[in-house]
């Protein structure tokens, strides 16, 4: 059996925010009514986390949990916890009308951070990232530059971007570009 790598092999970039691939993340995509008992009862099992609200994350002791669209969650566990989760998910939700995939695999995450990483990010998404529209536990599925991705806060002021593991070297590059010393803009002292 071949080892699991990340997608770039952990690659770093210090410019004026710090652009790092982060280690291998367990994703499993859940989709089904995010209002039902059952969903509600499967993702605490699997996580402690409650289902969130929309465009939200929450956070248990196993695992995050993002609200991704109206029927959908992505949850997040230790990549080697995946495919355990991913029973205790499908058994969990075996009576509802659900689909649950461990998409740990075909994606790849990308963590900024930095007093300027706001400005990294509101140069490539069309996105209001100004502290007070965009915090911490909040979470936007939109785009990096050309390609699909999702961002995240962290309490400790840093965030996650997510991708597909495909774009991961041309998310990787034009973050990178876009934190070049020299390209900051001042986004990050607004509100």
């Amino acid at each position: 059996m071949s080892k699991a790598v990340s997608a770039l092999d952990g690659v770093t970039f210090d410019g004026f925010a710090k652009v790092e691939e982060t280690r291998l993340r367990g994703m499993i995509t859940v989709r089904g009514d995010l209002a039902s008992k059952e969903m509600a009862a499967a993702v605490t099992a699997a996580t402690g986390a409650a289902v969130p609200e929309v465009r939200k994350v929450t956070f248990g002791n196993t695992g995050a949990v993002a609200w991704m669209s109206p029927d959908e969650l992505l949850v997040v566990v230790d990549y080697e916890a995946a495919n355990t989760t991913v029973a205790t998910l499908t058994d969990a939700l075996k009576d509802s009308h659900a689909l649950v995939a461990n998409v740990s695999d075909a994606r790849a995450v990308f963590r900024l951070s930095g007093d300027s990483s706001r400005d990294v990010l509101a140069k490539l998404a069309p996105v209001d990232f100004a502290k007070d529209a965009f915090g911490a536990a909040d979470i936007r599925r939109s785009r990096i530059a050309q390609v699909p991705a999702a961002v995240w806060g962290n309490e400790d002021g840093s965030f996650e971007v997510i991708c597909f593991r495909s774009v991961a070297q041309y998310v990787f590059d034009v973050l990178k570009v876009s934190a070049q010393p020299g390209g900051e803009v001042g986004f990050h002292c607004r509100a």
